[in-house]
């Protein structure tokens, strides 16, 4: 294995982690990058698959506390059992679609044309919304109803469209329906363990039989990455969200959704 393939396999790991939690699509930024440095890590995906795997550990020890909780807590009357089944409705519309249409829209949509018009459509509905949004009526998790959370969870469904965000479709929906922004990136970042882990291991069971040891050096440095990075990621968010706002996102996304087409036109 070549230091390059290593390099390559560090940078696809910094920016699953900074980008897996952010509103502007984790899985458009890696279509993108390993179009431009021309990285072809382990067939079938299984790269990028991996690496998913560091940035959901990440949540999962930030969250350690509640998750013990819930875990412990969920058949018991209560604020526990209420959260597990707001989740779980929340995950369930993302998890019938994906199974049913996921060969199909992996098949049609993942490519870099799609992401850079994904990437500019789902900043301006992002600049729109934090403009248009009502005034904040549940603030904090405990709030979030199962009408709420299954609106919430047909948001997180359009997300596999790559370019859209899976937590960008997430806390978009969730403003809208007057979810405050700590509350929505909060929410979306919990939902992700579920939604994710099964998405991981699902396409990782498609995958098997692409699965090579020899990339396991790869896989390792971008895994390790990809938690680091993503660990920093929620923390940061979660401290400043409140005060900026997620419109500077959608601006991000705007002009790289523009720049990429025009890069990818002049090539």
């Amino acid at each position: 294995m070549h230091l390059n393939d290593l390099f390559a396999a560090l940078l696809m790991g910094i920016v699953e982690g900074l980008t897996e939690f952010l509103p502007i699509s984790s899985t458009g930024h890696l279509i993108l990058l390993g179009e431009l440095i021309g990285f072809r890590g382990p067939p079938g995906k299984t790269f990028e698959i991996s690496i998913q795997l560091g940035a959901i550990l990440a949540v999962v020890v930030i969250y350690r506390k509640l998750i013990l909780d819930l875990m412990l807590h969920m058949w018991r009357p209560g604020l526990q059992r209420f959260y597990v089944v707001n989740l779980l409705l929340a995950f369930l519309p993302a998890a019938v679609i994906g199974a049913t249409l996921h060969s199909t829209i992996t098949g049609l949509l993942f490519n870099p044309w799609v992401v850079c018009v994904a990437l500019i459509l789902g900043g301006i509905a992002i600049i729109a919304i934090e403009r248009a949004r009502p005034e904040p009526s549940i603030r904090s998790v405990p709030e979030i109803g199962p009408l709420a959370a299954l609106l919430i969870g047909f948001g997180q469904a359009l997300a596999m469209i790559p370019g859209t965000s899976r937590s960008g479709a997430t806390i978009i929906t969730a403003l809208l329906i007057g979810v405050d922004r700590k509350t929505a990136a909060e929410f979306s970042f919990v939902l992700a363990i579920p939604t994710m882990l099964a998405a991981t291991v699902y396409s990782l069971y498609k995958a098997r039989a692409d699965i090579d040891v020899s990339a396991f050096g790869q896989i390792g440095v971008g895994f390790a990455a990809a938690f680091i990075v993503a660990f920093l990621t929620v923390r940061a968010v979660l401290a400043v969200i409140g005060r900026i706002g997620f419109t500077p996102f959608g601006w991000y996304r705007i002009g790289l959704g523009v720049l990429m087409l025009a890069v990818l036109s002049f090539r």
